[in-house]
């Protein structure tokens, strides 16, 4: 089993010598114009804190940092828009919108250790924030890219209401830096509450599934509800209200109604150290397997069980989260070996197809399949590739054999 020291070392070890830093698109046109014969496979990379999701990148030429490109381009605070270059830190950014009392509703584990706007849309990475605003793909109202050719394509803009062309914010996020590179992003802000308090639920995992219903027909309007469990002896329902002070007090007051198991209603102190442990589930720690699925929330609560089981049957220790309303499950493995955890994910990725995506493969072995079955629409990925990238220069390993071209009748036949 590797540790997180060994898989990073992996990874770096297939990273081209030859780095490619642009600091504005107009460098990232011409990096890529001027290298095409030089260095014609690109691997794109930010803070590399995704590079333990999914399959490794392949053998490439260069490597295309976008690091170089952050900060600010545009801010209309009145309009709640921001235009960043793509390689700009979240935190960095949170920081500055809060100076204006705003933000970006999203909260992904990765932005403590550095994560960039870039990276996160690319891994279609999110937090619990999911619940109230979606995702980053739901927050990104336009953006910018460069293709392997250097041409520039936009999409969208400050209006939120622009739809005209491409919409390339959705073709790339989850890309994995299979199509080009991403340059600019704009944003759609939020106010910054003016009161944050978390409720805990304590109960088992089915109940979390029944008490989150509640909530929801209760129209208490969470930003969060997440229900975070280490085993069915310690589970709870972490519920956040954000709000006006009196509105907030007013829905945190209408949980314990809703149910009768105990509720907790969390100091600042306390509430971080909760939503922390679900960033840790997340992030794991050096030897983990990370997996991430979505399912319906019709399906949700047996499709965790019957995780939960399995996990226990072959010995591993499971965490989970799960942003319940949105279906989006989070598994840490720890303990056990390359086997048990590579036969964990084998077993997921039958429940749940092409829906679940590794973020942390400590525990899995290297020649191990990361994705499960290619999903329906597999054909028209391929289509886009061949679109956006016709010469393959970014490759497809990230993906691991969904985006191969499809043999054809003449090569199934020779």
């Amino acid at each position: 089993m590797a540790t997180s020291t060994e898989s990073h070392a992996r990874v770096r070890h297939l990273l081209p010598r030859h780095t490619l830093r642009p600091t504005t698109t107009a460098e990232m046109r011409d990096a890529l114009l001027t290298t095409v014969t030089e260095h014609r496979c690109i691997v794109v990379r930010g803070a590399g804190t995704g590079d333990l999701w999914a399959e490794p990148p392949g053998m490439g030429d260069a490597t295309l940092e976008t690091t170089g490109l952050n900060g600010v381009l545009q801010y209309n605070p009145a309009d709640m828009t921001i235009a960043v270059r793509a390689g700009t830190r979240l935190d960095a950014l949170q920081a500055e919108l809060d100076e204006h009392g705003q933000r970006l509703a999203f909260d992904p584990a990765r932005a403590e250790h550095g994560a960039t706007l870039a990276g996160l849309l690319a891994t279609a990475d999110g937090g619990p924030s999911r619940h109230a605003y979606g995702t980053l793909r739901d927050l990104v109202i336009g953006v910018t890219v460069v293709l392997a050719d250097g041409t520039v394509a936009r999409s969208g803009g400050h209006v939120i209401k622009n739809v005209a062309g491409y919409d390339l914010a959705k073709l790339f996020y989850g890309s994995f830096g299979t199509l080009g590179a991403l340059a600019e992003i704009v944003l759609r802000l939020h106010p910054a509450p003016r009161s944050t308090t978390t409720v805990t639920v304590e109960c088992t995992r089915a109940d979390a599934f029944d008490t989150a219903q509640l909530i929801a027909a209760a129209g208490l309007e969470p930003s969060a509800v997440e229900l975070l469990a280490s085993d069915d002896t310690d589970t709870r329902l972490l519920v956040r209200f954000e709000g006006t002070p009196s509105g907030v007090l007013e829905r945190v007051a209408a949980v314990p109604t809703l149910t009768s198991q105990p509720t907790h209603t969390l100091d600042e102190d306390e509430a971080a150290r909760s939503w922390a442990h679900v960033s840790a589930v997340a992030t794991g720690e050096p030897g983990d397997t990370v997996l991430r699925f979505g399912a319906l929330p019709s399906t949700a609560a047996t499709t965790t069980a019957r995780a939960a089981h399995n996990a226990a049957d072959l010995g591993l220790e499971l965490a989970v989260t799960a942003s319940i309303s949105s279906g989006m499950h989070t598994l840490r493995l720890r303990g056990g070996d390359t086997h048990t955890h590579q036969q964990l994910l084998h077993e997921v990725q039958r429940t749940t197809g092409p829906a679940c995506t590794v973020l942390r493969r400590d525990g899995l072995g290297p020649d191990a399949a990361l994705w499960g079955p290619a999903p329906s629409a597999v054909a028209l990925m391929r289509e886009v590739k061949k679109r956006f990238d016709p010469d393959n220069r970014f490759g497809t390993h990230r993906l691991g054999t969904w985006l191969e071209p499809s043999p054809t009748n003449k090569e199934l036949t020779a």
